[in-house]
Formats: C-alpha cells, structure tokens, sequence
C-alpha cells in the first residue's frame, strides 16, 4: 500500500546562469537600500518616527521647486476660474 506513505519530494534547483549571492527569486524594490523606514518588521511608533526623520532630512531644494509648482499650479487655476484677486488688497 504505496500510496499511504506519502514523503514529500525535495529539489535543489539551482538557476543556470545565476552567479551571485543571496536568494534570486527573493522580490526587493531597488531603492529599498536607501530607505530607513523599508525593511525589517517594525513597530508602527518606530516607522512613523523614522519617517518623520526622514521628512526632516529631506533635500531643501527639491521641496523648493515643488512648492513653487504648487504656486503656480494654483495660479493657473485661479486664472482659469476667473477668481477676483482684487479682495485680497485694500485700496
């Protein structure tokens, strides 16, 4: 009665033309090396503190140049909705 003893089969696959270290079916982001808040399971308080680190550590210059596209974003907007600037100074 062959068919009650059941193993499990193991391979040992090893990819072809793979040649380097690590696990090559492990999925990982490419820019997950930079990133304090990827990586290893952490508690939701230390990922929300490491992210606000990172907010504050952030490149001034690249902030500079969104808040400017911001600012002329809302113009453009303010301009196609014929919005009166006028109420915003006194005369």
């Amino acid at each position: 009665m062959g068919f009650l003893k059941r193993t499990n089969k193991k391979f040992d696959y090893q990819p072809r033309y793979y040649k380097g270290e690590g696990n090559p079916f492990k999925i990982e982001h490419k820019l997950d090396k930079f990133r304090t808040t990827a990586g290893k399971n952490k508690g939701l308080k230390s990922k929300f503190t490491e992210a606000i680190n990172d907010l504050k550590n952030a490149d001034k210059r690249g902030n500079k140049i969104i808040i400017f596209i911001v600012i002329i974003l809302v113009l453009i907007f303010l301009y196609i909705i014929d919005f009166d600037l006028s109420i915003f100074f006194s005369k």
